[in-house]
């Protein structure tokens, strides 16, 4: 096993891949540390999945349960960069790209019908979604803005839009019926094996069974009716028309894959639901699947004349939708994975809480959140600035996080116990020995959901946040609300911890609400705070801070404490990556900024120079850090129109820093002479580097595919300059 690994991904992370790790893996060699790679991208997880169906030379090695296994130990090192979280349309779209290329793949089943069939799907449902980040999540995040960035963002701070005082832009979320307020929670007192069943008129349905938690477990469980979120979707249509803003839906249907993309059915079927009422079973014969988006739903339709009539007399009726793309007429609703609310929350809330409309321009918006478990952040930062006006980034103090992830905490482990419920009755979940644990009234079409969270993360949890809060100095909140179920159970854990270790005082628990407002006053004064929440607020708040305070989330620090004693190193958010391989196929122009993957680099080479004892890799990794900071110096990052300096650009930079910091560096003479000659000829072949980037700028290029693209046709795409490659190699 290589010394560090670096995972292959998706889009434009692993276009910049292409680039900067033979640059990386180069640099490495000389201080005898290995970078390898496994492949966990979209593409990747697919063709491991079926090798039954593939020749032997298209079968690929199961690159993810490798590394489920390696962060088990304290020998994993890895560098993961953002992977594609798929919803059900990128699903299909890259089965139908591989079985294109000649994969003999079988399709995706949107209805299964027969056990194949079923088996089939099954398979493909473990790969939707968040597949990966709960196996390698083998421990709590640490994230926070580097303190090159930080600084950088503050001397030179980028653009926020204008808060009117009287913006009509606003949240709204469900009152009543939602995961929130259903929530019931209870923490075992000793291991347990449970079932889940429905009792209806008709007997009993298993669920699911064999469910096992050890002891110390906190155990949820809710449900979201579908009648009272009908409800609300067709008030907060008919309440947007009244408003004349835009209508916008925030959910994450990629992490949860089971539940929000039934949710955004429903929404898509309530904005249109007079031609559902009229035309829905010729729609299901066409097999139109709401959850799937309008998108899908228009593609399907689009023959027939009087459904696509009553369509646009529908959407002439409506709200304005929030648009993903106003020149191509892509909305909101167009596909559940375009529009993930912990990048278009603090996006909208950056630009001063506009959204772009069809027309093309700028609206308030009423953000529609459904389930009220933490819309209260998205409202309570919206509120905060429509009464003290933008964040000033120069002067803005930084919000790091704490955040309980590990070993599938919350809800983002709840998709094998998430379930559509097909007919009214009551869901049952029942231990072992009889008990009853959790009981809820159900009616057909309800949304129900069990999630757990263990002893051992959250204990491990609580010493990270010590630590965080003992190294920083400055105010600590744990962001738990008393008053709902699960975070009631989880308080119990926090405050004997905090008071047996004698630092109950250094730290506050806050709702969610409250503790927003807090942090927003807090670094409105220019001081810090670290926010220590449970996985779906650490996910949220690492993109609605950063974005505030950097203007991306990209650039974070993202380090994941495994367990038992190994190093996981993220590298940002990739939320804007299509968009990115967008302008490359068409412009030859990558905006992608591996600010992140720079930062991450740094903090993996000094993780394994204490874990090894190599004193090589620690000059390497301090040397990293100063070319980072040479990056942001000198403005080197991406530009974000084409002609102008991109991705390849600022590796080039990032080369030329990092051999300058080798090479001028007095710890390691070996390496100080081995980098002296690079540095050399990087400098002096700069006009020539730069001359040859620039040239392929401008036309358009083909990569060979989109998730599984051709490796020789993106290498030469992604390394042009036949100098630099010469110094490289």
């Amino acid at each position: 096993m290589s010394d560090i690994i670096y995972t292959k991904v998706d889009e434009a992370p692993e276009l910049a891949s292409a680039s900067l790790l033979p640059i990386i893996q180069k640099f490495a060699a000389a201080a005898g540390v290995s970078v390898g790679t496994k492949d966990i991208s979209l593409a990747g997880r697919i063709l491991a999945t079926f090798p039954d169906h593939l020749s032997a030379a298209q079968r690929q090695s199961d690159d993810l349960a490798e590394l489920g296994e390696l962060v088990k130990t304290a020998d994993a090192n890895v560098i993961k960069l953002p992977n594609i979280s798929a919803s059900v349309p990128q699903l299909v779209a890259a089965v139908k790209e591989l079985q294109a290329q000649g994969y003999p793949l079988p399709d995706y089943p949107e209805t299964p019908q027969t056990d194949a069939e079923k088996a089939v799907r099954a398979k493909y449902d473990g790969i939707k979604g968040s597949a990966v980040n709960p196996v390698l999540r083998e421990g709590n995040s640490d994230r926070r803005a580097a303190k090159a960035v930080k600084s950088f963002a503050q001397s030179n701070p980028h653009r926020m839009g204008d808060w009117a005082a009287d913006s009509q832009t606003r949240v709204a979320a469900m009152s009543s019926g939602d995961f929130f307020s259903n929530e019931a929670s209870a923490t075992l007192a000793q291991e347990a094996t449970a079932k889940i069943v429905l009792e209806t008129a008709d007997g009993e349905t298993v669920l699911k069974e064999g469910i096992t938690y050890p002891a110390g477990t906190v155990v949820d469980a809710t449900f979201m009716s579908a009648k009272a979120l009908d409800a609300f979707l067709a008030e907060e249509i008919e309440k947007t028309k009244a408003e004349g803003t835009l209508f916008s839906l925030h959910m994450k249907a990629t992490m949860m894959k089971v539940s929000d993309p039934i949710i955004f059915g429903h929404a898509v079927k309530a904005f249109l639901a007079p031609v559902f009422e009229k035309h829905g079973a010729a729609m299901a014969a066409l097999g139109v699947n709401p959850n799937s988006g309008l998108g899908n739903l228009l593609a399907l339709v689009k023959g027939d004349a009087a459904i696509m009539a009553d369509i646009e007399a529908c959407m002439a009726a409506r709200p304005p939708l929030y648009m993903v793309d106003s020149d191509k007429g892509i909305t909101n609703l167009h596909v559940p994975s375009d529009v993930i609310i912990d990048a278009s929350m603090p996006a909208l809330i950056r630009a001063g809480g506009k959204g772009w409309g069809p027309d093309g321009a700028e609206s308030d918006a009423n953000c529609v959140i459904p389930d009220n478990s933490y819309a209260p952040v998205y409202d309570e930062t919206i509120k905060f600035f429509k009464e003290n006006g933008k964040l000033n980034p120069a002067t803005a103090g930084t919000v790091q996080n704490v955040g309980l992830m590990a070993q599938k905490a919350e809800e983002y482990g709840s998709h094998p116990t998430t379930f559509e419920i097909p007919a009214d009755g009551t869901v049952k979940m029942i231990l072992d020995d009889g008990t009853v644990l959790h009981s809820h009234a159900v009616e057909a079409g309800d949304i129900w959901r069990s999630a757990s969270t263990r002893k051992a993360p959250i204990e491990d949890w609580v010493e990270l946040a010590i630590a965080r809060q003992k190294a920083e100095g400055c105010s600590a909140i744990f962001w738990l609300d008393a008053a709902r179920a699960h975070d009631a159970e989880l308080i119990a854990y926090v405050k004997p911890i905090l008071e047996a270790r004698g630092v109950a005082d250094k730290f506050q628990i806050m709702a969610p609400r409250e503790a927003t407002r807090a942090s927003l006053e807090i670094i409105t004064k220019g001081e810090n705070s670290i926010a220590i929440t449970g996985n779906v607020l650490r996910d949220y708040l690492t993109d609605l801070f950063p974005i505030l305070e950097l203007a991306t989330s990209a650039k974070m620090l993202s380090i994941v404490k495994l367990m038992n004693g190994g190093g996981l190193f993220e590298t940002g958010a990739g939320g804007s990556a299509p968009k990115h391989v967008q302008q490359l196929v068409e412009q030859n122009h990558l905006r992608w900024d591996s600010l992140g993957e720079f930062c991450a680099l740094g903090e993996s080479l000094t993780f394994l120079a204490d874990a090894k004892n190599n004193d090589k890799a620690r000059v390497l990794g301090q040397a990293v850090d100063a070319a980072t900071q040479g990056i942001l110096d000198h403005g080197r990052s991406p530009s974000r129109k084409v002609g102008e300096p991109d991705n390849r650009d600022s590796h080039y930079w990032f080369a030329r820093y990092w051999a300058e910091a080798l090479a001028t560096q007095n710890s390691d003479a070996d390496l100080a002479a081995h980098f002296g000659p690079i540095a050399k000829d990087l400098a002096e072949n700069e006009a020539k580097i730069i001359a040859e980037l620039a040239a392929v700028q401008g036309a358009a290029v083909d990569l060979g595919g989109y998730f599984h693209t051709d490796p020789a046709k993106t290498a030469a795409v992604m390394r042009p300059s036949p100098t630099l490659n010469a110094i490289i190699g």
